[in-house]
């Protein structure tokens, strides 16, 4: 039933600004630019719950292609909790959704509510911390995707989602505050990473590769771009586990985890390729 003088709506594009901050004071540490990729990915997908025009709950409900969404962002203010409109905001975005798989990244406190919503764990998702600065790889074979089409890029990355995510991809590839790094073999894409600024240092994602070395090579030369002791982070899931051992090399640790869970059948991803998640927000 909804509560009288709260309504919920379609955010603007500032408004993303509000949940984005939100999640900063949380500690989830998003990207500095990530606002404007984020609206991109959906202009429609992101919810305010208002309360007497006073935001007090936030929730993105991103839709991809024709069969999948990812829900994040699902914050209640603080002193607003527990009074019922968070639940309301979490029926808005399921409703927005019907008829898709739906991932998202439940932070541990939260699991147990999702899975009353039909979500399954599917893995656990772990930020590591590790250092930056570092020598760029000689020799690696490593361009900037600027220099390669966006067809093959897009074709590359089309393994690793569910669903298409185009809009989404383009703003992050074009972001001039990210860095985005390709791996060449024999011509073609056998991997490739995106480096961006965050409220506390920088953050890799996604990084995708054929195979571990490559991982490690791309790693090697996103971390090159930051400064010399910069917190830098990788987001990895568990059941990889040469990306567990990159981090064990570079001596990163673990800091924060999420539950990867859908709701049906968790998609066929090649996890085994996948040593950096794009984003906890938008999957």
């Amino acid at each position: 039933m909804q509560k009288s003088g709260y309504t919920i709506r379609t955010m603007t594009r500032l408004e993303v600004d509000i949940a984005i901050n939100w999640a900063a004071a949380e500690g989830w540490n998003p990207g500095v630019h990530d606002a404007d990729c984020f609206h991109a990915a959906d202009p429609n997908g992101f919810f305010i719950g208002l309360l007497d025009d006073e935001p007090v709950a936030t929730i993105s409900a991103v839709k991809y292609g024709d069969t999948f969404g990812f829900i994040g962002f699902y914050i209640v203010k603080p002193g607003y909790r527990g009074k019922g409109y968070g639940i309301q905001i979490w029926n808005a975005a399921l409703a927005y959704l019907k008829g898709r798989t739906i991932g998202l990244d439940g932070v541990i406190a939260q699991q147990d509510n999702y899975k009353k919503s039909g979500f399954i764990l599917a893995y656990r998702n772990i930020r590591y911390q590790g250092t930056g600065g570092g020598h760029f790889p000689a020799g690696s074979g490593i361009a900037p995707l600027t220099t390669l089409p966006f067809a093959e890029i897009s074709g590359y990355d089309k393994p690793f989602f569910p669903d298409d995510r185009t809009p989404f991809l383009k703003c992050w590839m074009d972001r001039h505050q990210n860095t985005a790094l390709g791996i060449l073999q024999n011509g073609k894409l056998a991997g490739y990473g995106v480096i961006r600024p965050c409220r506390s240092g920088f953050k890799i994602g996604p990084l995708f590769a054929d195979s571990p070395e490559f991982a490690e090579q791309l790693f090697l030369g996103l971390k090159a771009y930051t400064p010399q002791d910069a917190p830098v982070y990788l987001d990895i899931p568990e059941v990889n586990p040469a990306a567990i051992d990159l981090t064990k090399r570079y001596n990163m640790i673990s800091v924060f985890e999420t539950a990867r869970m859908y709701t049906g059948k968790s998609p066929d991803l090649p996890v085994n390729r996948l040593f950096g998640v794009t984003t906890f927000e938008l999957g």
